[in-house]
C-alpha cells in the first residue's frame, strides 16, 4: 500500500480508512477532514452558490430513478431525492456511506464494490460524478463499467465525470471501456453545467444502452 505500509507495522489491526477502494483513494482519505469535506459543500448552498450542477445536469435527462455510482457522502443522491426522484446509493467506502446513511436514513444505500455490486434491477440513468473511474482501482475500471451496464434500462444513459488532467484518466480510454459493454457515446461536455467540450481537463460523458 503506498503511504500505508507504515500504519500496518505500527499497529497492524489499525484500519486505513478508503484502504479498500485504492492506494490513491486512501491517499485522499488521509489529506480530508469529511466533516469540513460535507461543510464546504453546505455554505456554498447557504451562500446561494451553485452546488449542485450534477443534479441539474441529471434534471436534463428527464424523469426516472438514478442510482449514484460512488455516492460518497451522499451529496447528490440527497439533492437528487429531495426534487423528487427515487435514488439508490453506493460507495466502497463505508465511513462515506455512513455518513449518506446518517443524513438520509430513508434512501437506499450500499456499502458496495461496483464492479461487482448486484441489486436486482435496472435504471434509466446511472452517475459517477466525482472522479469515480480516477479513485477505483485502475484494473477494475473495465469491470466497473461493464456492471453498470447491466444495471442500465434499454435507452438508459452512464453519465461520467472525471478529470483529464495527468493525474486523470483519457476520454478515449473510457470510450473504449463503454464500446466493449455495448453502450454508445450520446454527449460530451466540458462541464456539469454542459459546456461544449475542446478537450481541457474534464469532462461529462453520456454514453446510451442502445
Amino acid at each position: 500500500m503506498i503511504c500505508s505500509t507504515w500504519w500496518a507495522v505500527a499497529d497492524p489491526d489499525r484500519r486505513v480508512p478508503g484502504a479498500e477502494v485504492s492506494d490513491r483513494w486512501a491517499k485522499w482519505r488521509r489529506a480530508v477532514d469529511l466533516d469540513e469535506y460535507d461543510a464546504r459543500w453546505q455554505r456554498m448552498v447557504d451562500a446561494g452558490e451553485a452546488a449542485h450542477g450534477e443534479a441539474d445536469f441529471v434534471d436534463t435527462l428527464g424523469p426516472g430513478a438514478v442510482f449514484d455510482a460512488g455516492c460518497g457522502t451522499g451529496r447528490l443522491a440527497i439533492e437528487l431525492a429531495r426534487r423528487g426522484r427515487e435514488v439508490v446509493g453506493a460507495d466502497l467506502d463505508a465511513d462515506m456511506v455512513d455518513r449518506a446513511r446518517r443524513k438520509a436514513p430513508h434512501l437506499e444505500w450500499h456499502v458496495a464494490d461496483l464492479a461487482t455490486v448486484t441489486l436486482g434491477r435496472t435504471f434509466p440513468i446511472i452517475v459517477m460524478a466525482g472522479n469515480v473511474l480516477l479513485f477505483c482501482k485502475p484494473e477494475d475500471r473495465g469491470a466497473i463499467v461493464a456492471n453498470l451496464a447491466q444495471h442500465l434500462e434499454p435507452g438508459g444513459r452512464l453519465v461520467a465525470g472525471f478529470s483529464l488532467d495527468a493525474q486523470g484518466y483519457p476520454v478515449e480510454r473510457y470510450d473504449e471501456l463503454c464500446a466493449a459493454a455495448g453502450l454508445v457515446l450520446e454527449a460530451r461536455y466540458a462541464t456539469w453545467e454542459q459546456a461544449p467540450f475542446a478537450g481541457g481537463d474534464y469532462a461529462v460523458s453520456v454514453h446510451r444502452h442502445p
